[in-house]
């Protein structure tokens, strides 16, 4: 049925980037053997207790106020119960009546404009293991290396209106969050997890309907294909007459579909209480004063300055603002060279070639920022050509030698000389007799040819702009 439309809402536990676990001294690293970064605390064993760590506290902190939230000074840990061989002491500690934060917002650009997403609430708590399925034949293996790791769930309102949006929403607040240094957000080591949930309903009808919740969701992509199944299933369950029931879906990749995990009354009863072995979360005021003067521009002001103030277009101003590593770079280029359109088409062609060519992030790029603006410089003036500066900078990144020392001592300097250019295109005139009549007799795209031949033959040092006069002169 075409007249019914999406609603959407997210759940998104993030990994907090600390050192160790939420409530122990364990490391919170990715990778280790299992079951070695583990403690009575995190196994729940008798007379273990828990205490909080302040760095996961900041970071939270930080990414509420990062997030438009209310951090409330007070919150309150509790117990939300169920079994699972993953989950040691038959509960998870997290936050339910009262959470860390509530009403924040992000405006993310969707459908070419900004859109404001309520954040309903975002609080803390503690990682399960994991089980594998498939590690050992017909048995099920846990890692509680996980257990007890900090994360923090950012819950939205059903604001999102397609999958388009959902995703676009995430890479939004994936680089948000990787701006104010909360979380590396690596998917693939589960420190950004989606789950996803969806209803449909006449377009502009207030009413919500009945909602499922997508699991199982390991990329923004999945994202994507996982609800505009499920939104699809649901209109087409309706169009025969059918009622959508309340359940939890994991999402096969593999099959491009969805298949049901388990039904769901109203609500599921984890039998919340307050977390006995822990008093509430009292903020000093100087905490939060310190997570908000660590917040750093975030990429939406960022991108809306780079356009406003430097004059940059839309596209450029989105690129250079997907990681704060980046941005930092353009900026600072754009200043040693004074000309940020010219650094803007330098980063984004040349140097984010480089970087994706070795799949590196952009703070890695061994050229810094006054080298490449000298670069820049060196092009501008005219003594070396557009095409022999990305060699230039090759050779600048593989041995951190300047530009201008580099033209020097390899002979790269850009060749206006009429004299000159006419020697090397009597040449090449003369190596290719057939398209030079065909020239002269009116086909003038083979002038693309005749500088192309030109630049090879002169090793990309031919001024293009002169070699195009002394062409049509010979020719």
């Amino acid at each position: 049925m075409s007249g019914l439309e999406a609603v959407i809402g997210l759940e998104v536990h993030v990994q907090l980037a600390t050192r160790t676990k939420l409530f122990c001294g364990d490391p919170a690293e990715f990778g280790s053997e299992p079951n070695t970064r583990v403690c009575p605390v995190c196994l729940g064993l008798p007379g273990a207790l828990p205490v909080v760590n302040r760095a996961a506290v900041e970071l939270a902190v930080r990414a509420a106020l990062g997030l438009n939230c209310r951090v409330h000074e007070t919150s309150i840990f509790a117990r939300k119960n169920y079994f699972y061989p993953d989950l040691p002491k038959g509960y998870q500690i997290t936050q339910h009546e009262h959470p860390l934060a509530t009403g924040g917002w992000l405006e993310p650009e969707i459908d070419a404009g900004e859109r404001r997403v309520r954040i309903r609430r975002v609080h803390l708590e503690e990682d399960a293991g994991r089980s594998s399925h498939d590690r050992i034949a017909g048995r099920t293996a846990v890692d509680l290396n996980r257990a007890g790791v900090p994360l923090i769930e950012i819950v939205t309102e059903p604001d999102l209106r397609s999958p388009e949006e959902a995703r676009g929403f995430l890479t939004h607040l994936k680089r948000t969050l990787m701006y104010m240094g909360v979380s590396d957000c690596d998917m693939e080591k589960g420190s950004l997890r989606v789950d996803a949930n969806l209803s449909v309903r006449p377009a502009g009808e207030g009413r919500l309907g009945t909602r499922t919740e997508v699991k199982n969701l390991n990329s923004f992509g999945n994202v994507e294909r996982a609800l505009g199944f499920e939104a699809d299933r649901q209109r087409a369950l309706i169009a025969g007459g059918g009622v959508v029931a309340r359940e939890t879906l994991l999402w096969d990749a593999d099959a491009a579909e969805a298949r049901t995990m388990r039904a769901r009354g109203e609500d599921d009863d984890y039998r919340y209480f307050p977390e006995p072995d822990l008093p509430p979360l009292v903020l000093p005021p100087d905490l939060v004063d310190a997570a908000r003067a660590a917040l750093p521009e975030m990429p939406a002001a960022r991108a809306r300055r780079f356009r406003e103030v430097l004059g940059l277009p839309a596209y450029d101003a989105s690129v250079l603002t997907s990681s704060r590593d980046l941005a930092d770079y353009f900026e600072a280029t754009a200043a040693a060279a004074g000309d940020p359109k010219a650094a803007s088409n330098w980063i984004m062609t040349d140097v984010l070639s480089w970087l994706n060519e070795r799949d590196a992030p952009g703070g890695h790029f061994p050229v810094s920022p006054e080298a490449l603006a000298e670069l820049i410089a060196v092009v501008g003036e005219g003594a070396l050509s557009r095409g022999m500066g990305r060699r230039v900078l090759d050779r600048m990144a593989e041995t951190g030698r300047p530009a201008r020392e580099i033209v020097e001592a390899e002979g790269l300097t850009q060749v206006s000389d009429s004299v000159r250019l006419g020697r090397w295109v009597e040449e090449v005139i003369a190596a290719h007799p057939d398209q030079a009549r065909r020239f002269r007799e009116g086909e003038e795209k083979l002038m693309g040819f005749f500088i192309g031949q030109v630049m090879q033959k002169s090793g990309g040092r031919a001024d293009p702009r002169k070699l195009a006069d002394v062409l049509r002169e010979r020719l």
